[in-house]
């Protein structure tokens, strides 16, 4: 939770009556004057993005204010707005403003979205299912049939054998990402939301990935900006970076480059995962983030690509109120890039920068 002065000074150190119940509301909640400037916030406001620069970021409640100020009157509206600061996903909001004495005003701010996405999700995760594990289950009855047929042929058997444990494992992947995706897409990652350093969670999402660029003989460089927070789900940001940085593994040459950056920039973190891969054809770079969508299903096969990382890449930045794009040209190389909001925007400038080789990755294994 956050407070604010009449001067418009932040103090995140009061602990009053007022800011108490604000902590306890399960509602995004506002004390502002006449003027829509911010007294007290709490902190589910803050996460939700309502609140940026000890500003209200959103046009449609700073009117809804001022109209209540005009009338004297409670008002009440729901809104359906881009998710600040940078607009990708929506917020399906109810706002209440009701007038209080001194010239002060509460506003009550729910997410309906939350209902929403569930009954989506589940819409979603039942058409999902029926398409996509067909060709993995019906590859594995074959394979059955096949060993029964072949069962005085041990060749024969171990041969189809090791290709139903590739199917089986190809199974067991698209079922753990058609999971992740329906939870980020049935979960609000603000709801729980806290701060965290980008440079953990991308330190986290290497690590996981270490056996990988070690088999791949990939040399992994990771840039980062030091004590740059980002307000969310911590959980959720490191799987968008490590799918990211799995992609630019599994689609890159042995002994090309991977580089990991990120740098801040007003109110924004923003991280580069750059490869020096097959890239992308020109044609499926505005399709490459849809479920399910490969650019080349016959290589997605073959790397056991299930067609979902980048999926929920996209949901969990749209989440948090950032966004993902990408650059790639065939041959050269592709670069994905997320921004996040800042979870305040007193973070170093660009220039007070780490940077550390990873180059230990391949040393360690050896």
């Amino acid at each position: 939770m956050a407070t604010a002065s009449p001067e418009g000074v932040t103090d995140v150190s009061t602990m009053d009556d007022v800011g108490r119940i604000l902590a306890t509301l399960p509602m995004a909640t506002l004390i502002v004057d006449a003027t829509a400037t911010i007294r007290r916030t709490s902190a589910r406001a803050e996460a939700l993005g309502l609140v940026r620069r000890e500003a209200i970021a959103i046009e449609a409640i700073r009117a809804l204010i001022t109209e209540s100020a005009r009338t004297g009157e409670v008002r009440e509206r729901e809104i359906r707005v881009p998710r600040p600061p940078l607009g990708r996903g929506m917020l399906d909001l109810r706002v209440v403003v009701t007038p209080l004495s001194g010239g002060r005003y509460v506003v009550l701010v729910a997410d309906q979205g939350e209902d929403r996405r569930v009954d989506a999700v589940r819409r979603d995760f039942v058409a999902n299912v029926s398409h996509e594990l067909k060709t993995p289950v019906g590859a594995m009855s074959l394979l059955a049939e096949a060993i029964l047929s072949a069962s005085d042929d041990p060749a024969e058997v171990q041969r189809f054998a090791e290709r139903m444990l590739t199917e089986s494992a190809r199974l067991s992947s698209l079922i753990r990402d058609i999971i992740e995706l329906s939870r980020v897409q049935g979960d609000d990652a603000l709801a729980r939301a806290e701060a965290f350093e980008i440079d953990g969670a991308i330190g986290q999402a290497v690590d996981e990935l270490r056996t990988v660029v070690n088999d791949k003989e990939i040399e992994l460089v990771v840039t980062g900006s030091p004590r740059a927070e980002v307000m969310g789900d911590r959980g959720q940001v490191v799987t968008a970076l490590r799918n990211l940085i799995a992609n630019a593994v599994t689609y890159s040459p042995a002994h090309t480059r991977v580089a990991v950056t990120s740098r801040t920039h007003d109110g924004i973190v923003q991280i580069d995962v750059k490869d020096q891969g097959i890239g992308i054809p020109s044609q499926d770079l505005d399709r490459i983030f849809e479920r399910f969508y490969r650019s080349d299903p016959a290589r997605s096969r073959g790397t056991g690509g299930t067609g979902l990382g980048l999926a929920i890449v996209k949901h969990v930045c749209e989440n948090h109120g950032g966004d993902v794009s990408v650059w790639s040209e065939v041959g050269v190389g592709s670069t994905f890039t997320i921004r996040l909001p800042l979870a305040s925007v007193k973070q170093p400038e660009d220039g007070q920068q780490r940077s550390t080789e990873l180059d230990e990755i391949k040393e360690t294994s050896t």
